[in-house]
């Protein structure tokens, strides 16, 4: 695995662009790592909790994780962003399920709830809206 955290560009920038992400990917994810990179610089970061705290404090705006991770990885954090009034969803948009049969979780996303449709559009395509 490799740990990222992505700093935004400029304010004149689009807004998806000026995003200051977090997140970790692996090397099987190549096009979501490029999608995020034309947005964004890649700096090292820590764990899970570690990158939703700092979108917690407001350090950064957003958190994608793809490539997998255990549910106990995630649950803390995820509860405390939610508790947070953060967006909390896997990064096609839907909810995030716990406690499942199957511990895996494939990838997360958390960010400041206004940034959610236009994160998702910038991994997606224009064209992406949230599930209802």
């Amino acid at each position: 695995l490799a740990w990222w955290t992505f700093a935004g560009l400029g304010a004149n920038a689009p807004l998806a662009a000026r995003l200051r992400s977090l997140g970790v990917l692996v090397g099987k994810t190549d096009n979501l790592m490029i999608r995020i990179e034309e947005a964004a610089d890649a700096v090292r970061l820590g764990s899970a909790g570690a990158k939703a705290m700092a979108v917690v404090l407001g350090e950064a705006d957003l958190y994608v994780h793809d490539g997998g991770m255990y549910q106990w990885d995630s649950a803390a954090p995820a509860a405390v962003a939610q508790a947070a009034g953060l967006f909390t969803s896997r990064i096609d948009g839907t909810p995030l399920v716990y406690n499942d049969r199957d511990p895996w979780l494939p990838d997360l996303l958390i960010c400041r709830p206004e940034l959610a449709e236009p994160a998702l559009r910038a991994l997606w395509g224009d064209d992406f809206r949230l599930p209802a």
